[in-house]
Order: C-alpha cells, then structure tokens, then sequence
C-alpha cells in the first residue's frame, strides 16, 4: 500500500502536467516536429476515424489547439448539421517528423478530412477499408461522384465555417485548404460559398495528388523554429 502510494506520488506531478500542458509545434508544416502531440478520439455523435488500424499505428495526433477546433467544430454541426456525418483522415505522429507519404503533416498542423458523402441523398459514412487504402485511393469524378455515392458539399462547406470560425476564436487561424481545383465551385455555389470565398484560402492548382477523396486543411498556429 505504501509503495503504490509512493508511485501515485511521483507519477502524480507528471500526470497533472501532461493534461494541463499545451502542444509545442516547430518549424513547418513540411519540415517541422511536435511536442505534446495529442490524439484525436477514434468517434464521436456525428464523426469517426478514417480507420482504427491508423489509429492504433498513430497516425492522428494533433496540435492540442487543433484538436480543440476540431472537437468543438463538430459539437456545433451536431446543432446545425445534425443529419449529417463526417470523417477525419490522416494527421500525423504524436512527435511531429517526416510523415510519409505525406509532404506535410509534420507538425501538427496539418488535417485531412474525408469527404462527407450522400448514399440515396442520406449522409454516410466514405467506405473505407484497407482495400482502398483506407479511402485515399477513392476516385470522384469531375462531379463529385463514385459508384452510388455523391460528395456532399453543402456538409464540407457547413465544416470549413465551423472549423474557420471556432480557430478565430481560438485565437489561431487556417493558413490554407487544398481540395481538387475542379472540384472547388461546387463549394462555392452552397449557402456558405460566399463565406468560404471571403475567408478562406484555398489552393488554386493542383496537389500532387488530386485531393478529390478528402480535403487537406492547415492551421495557423505560431510555432517555435526548429
């Protein structure tokens, strides 16, 4: 009884600091590392992982101001959106460093979201499974369509504006979106595209990959020099 005492003792400062602490980020978005990286949670009332074997491997450990945008974002859309779901997708290790085959994702900062999608105009989950490479090898079409699904962009546009609008108030911000150029005046033509258009800034050619499967966003957080 005493030594487990004495273990609570001295675990006890660590603990409280660990929960109390805020994430350090370094450098950049794509040559950068993390400190007190923090895990986002596998579900929640309207969201989930893009897989739990990504989870398990670590692979989606933000920023803790990150993860706090993201948590409270997708609180709110349970109010204004409550029909709809979405997914998160890859983020990154909980100590930041080369993310392969990512260019990004290094310090924390950096959120792929899949695309929320329509089934039969109902919201569903993006089917993914190690058989598509967890979603990313999912290709739409021009018109945001595969198979019997459709991307739903009233949802990712509702998401972008909380995401947006939480960060701000937070006090951090969002440096940029990137999402398959072709794809964008799809966003821009939904109740929220004049928003969006306003205080947003989205990457006007193509990634290296296309972005149509999922859309890559990257807070603005002041991070230390590497």
């Amino acid at each position: 009884m005493v030594i487990k005492f004495i273990l609570i003792l001295l675990f006890l400062p660590s603990l409280a600091y660990s929960a109390a602490s805020e994430s350090i980020c370094y450098g950049t978005t794509n040559n950068g590392k993390l400190e007190g990286g923090v895990e986002l949670p596998k579900s929640g009332k309207n969201f989930q992982s893009y897989s739990s074997i990504g989870n398990l491997m670590g692979r989606t450990f933000v920023h803790s101001k990150v993860l706090s945008v993201i948590l409270k974002s997708y609180s709110k859309l349970e109010s204004s959106c409550p029909e709809k779901f979405f997914m998160y997708g890859e983020t990154g290790w909980r100590e930041g460093g080369r993310f392969k085959p990512h260019k990004t994702h290094q310090n924390g900062l950096s959120v792929d979201f899949m695309v929320s999608v329509l089934k039969s105009d109902k919201s569903v989950y993006l089917p993914t499974s190690p058989l598509n490479k967890f979603g990313y090898s999912i290709e739409f079409n021009n018109h945001g369509e595969f198979e019997e699904y459709k991307i739903d962009f009233e949802a990712i546009a509702a998401h972008l504006v909380e995401l947006h609008k939480e960060a701000k108030e937070q006090g951090i911000d969002i440096w940029r979106v990137i999402f398959a150029p072709e794809l964008q005046p799809f966003l821009l033509k939904t109740r929220n595209g004049k928003y969006l258009k306003e205080n947003l800034e989205f990457l006007k050619k193509r990634s290296w990959v296309r972005h149509d499967e999922h859309y890559h966003v990257d807070f603005k957080v002041e991070c230390q020099k590497m």
